[in-house]
């Protein structure tokens, strides 16, 4: 896989003000950011997320899923320690694609559940890969994580590609009565670690 650093820039945010890294990746075509705060060269235990798009959770406050509340809350958590990142990575809906996602959506409103969903349009259940953190942990000097996630396939991807992930914090926000089933899907078919 071929992901290599574009551009940097500032950007300022309601949880303080980050630093946007660009990467290309050059197999696949998908541009990917890292969001990061303080100095990381050199720094183990990094507070991180490694965050998958979600356009409707992220950007359209969807409230059938935890993404956007995942994310506002990993940068919270990132600026108040002064520093972290959060690697923004595109692969929407598991890796289907966003009108796939609103396809699976659809039938999640005839009642399948989330995983379901995606193996009646023709994909695994989770079609998402890690390999690009790589590439973008080692541009940014990352030598190891504590790592936000509630999903034990996110630290067995990053300790696969030779980072250590030091510790797991949870990241449990935004249940609601629109994603209960979601989440419990998720606990139940994806091994997610939740309450």
């Amino acid at each position: 896989m071929s992901v290599l650093h574009v551009a940097t820039s500032k950007l300022p945010t309601p949880f303080g003000t980050f630093d946007m890294h660009g990467f290309a990746d050059s197999e696949s075509g998908k541009e990917h950011i890292a969001l990061t705060m303080g100095d990381l060269q050199a720094q183990t235990g990094v507070l991180m997320r490694m965050h998958s798009e979600c356009l409707t959770g992220d950007a359209l406050f969807s409230m059938r899923c935890d993404c956007g509340f995942q994310l506002n809350e990993a940068l919270k958590r990132i600026a108040d320690q002064g520093q972290g990142v959060v690697l923004y990575l595109r692969q929407e809906g598991r890796g289907i694609g966003l009108i796939n996602k609103i396809k699976a959506y659809n039938l999640q409103d005839q009642g399948a559940d989330t995983v379901e969903a995606n193996e009646k349009l023709g994909f695994n259940a989770d079609e998402r890969t890690y390999e690009m953190a790589k590439a973008m942990l080692d541009h940014l000097g990352v030598q190891s994580v504590r790592l936000m996630t509630n999903n034990p396939r996110k630290i067995n991807a990053l300790t696969n590609l030779g980072i250590p992930v030091t510790a797991r914090e949870a990241i449990q926000v935004g249940k609601n009565s629109h994603n209960n089933a979601y989440l419990a899907t998720k606990a139940d078919k994806l091994d997610h670690l939740l309450d």
